[in-house]
């Protein structure tokens, strides 16, 4: 069976949901001490630190 490409739409969509998944895994809360802990060279943990000093020096 021959392989069939996917119409402009559908390829659109298949990016679009991967891409969505991929956010809402890196943006789901970790709780300490799980297995899945971020490392602290992870991006979004840098850039939680920092909005955490921002919003501290706000205050």
């Amino acid at each position: 069976m021959g392989v069939t490409r996917l119409k402009r739409k559908d390829r659109r969509n298949k990016t679009v949901s991967r891409v969505e998944v991929q956010f809402l895994k890196l943006g789901r809360n970790i709780e300490l001490g799980s297995k899945s802990k971020m490392s602290d060279k992870d991006q979004i943990s840098k850039n939680n630190a920092i909005l955490d000093q921002l919003s501290k020096s706000a205050n």
